[in-house]
């Protein structure tokens, strides 16, 4: 039976995950407070609803960060954290927090004009991968082959006009085998782990790609700890990949899917999810 702690919601969809997290709330008595992304206001004064913690499921990077901000100013904790959020959501921010903490991670250069952008890419070397700074399911990510794709793609944004494309993000292309790895931490653990296989160069799960659990080496769930640690902690998704020298953090996701993963694995993520935030709210 619930004791009046109220764990909120704060999603724009019911997803699978959301289900699950709804689900594994309900058998641990826990009421939940739902928040729309799309509906909620935040006063100055005071919040419009009512909640000890909210889980943040936003799928918008921008809704997330304001939100979560918001809930801070009422005094209510979030998983995760306003900052857990911004860095982690933000490429630049994660590559530059993870250098600073000595994980391995690709080589980065940030460009801030469609000039400095091929320069950047020359100095990677080809092929290289331009990224947006905010993103997921590997959208708007181009593989570079020579200086004429580069000066193409860099045109190609330039021309959207959106702000998000007016700072470029340019990574090495990692040389890996046909997949890439994702470790779930939720706190201070790694609770599972699964490969996932494609014969694109993009192995993203909202991409077709193959799933299939992975076991969770002390090399590899040490690593993604120290990612996780880097973030800040929460709840995270590290995704690595297996270059040449060994394992490089490539994203740290602050808000990840898990659809792909429970099915691969069978763990409970949604209940692990549930117990931490639950107890970040009661703290």
């Amino acid at each position: 039976m619930s004791d009046g702690f109220r764990l909120g919601l704060f999603y724009t969809i019911v997803r699978p995950e959301e289900k699950a997290i709804l689900g594994a709330a309900e058998s641990r008595g826990l009421a939940v407070v739902r928040i729309d992304d799309a509906e909620v206001t935040f006063g100055l004064e005071a919040p419009s609803v009512r909640a000890d913690v909210v889980l943040n499921r936003s799928v918008s990077h921008t809704r997330s960060l304001y939100a979560t901000r918001c809930f801070a100013h009422y005094g209510i904790p979030t998983v995760n954290a306003p900052d857990v959020v911004e860095v982690a959501g933000d490429k630049i921010l994660a590559s530059l927090r993870l250098a600073e903490r000595g994980v391995p991670t690709p080589r980065t250069e940030i460009a801030l004009s469609p000039e400095a952008a091929l320069k950047a890419v020359e100095r990677i070397g080809y092929p290289a991968v331009l990224k947006p700074a905010v993103g997921s399911w590997g959208r708007l990510m181009a593989k570079v082959r020579s200086p004429e794709e580069a000066e193409q793609i860099v045109e190609h944004k330039t021309a959207l006009g959106a702000p998000i494309h007016s700072v470029f993000y340019v990574q090495e292309f990692v040389p890996k085998p046909d997949r890439d790895l994702r470790v779930f931490v939720v706190g201070d653990r790694a609770i599972a782990a699964m490969a996932r296989r494609s014969a694109d160069w993009r192995t993203n799960a909202a991409r077709g790609a193959s799933t299939e659990p992975l076991p969770l080496s002390g090399e590899l769930e040490g690593l993604a700890l120290r990612a996780a640690a880097a973030m800040g902690g929460g709840v995270l998704a590290v995704d690595l990949m297996e270059g040449p020298n060994g394992l490089v953090v490539h994203e740290v996701n602050p808000t990840p899917e898990f659809k792909a993963l429970h099915a691969a694995t069978g763990v409970d993520i949604a209940g692990a999810i549930v117990e931490y935030t639950a107890g970040v709210g009661r703290r």
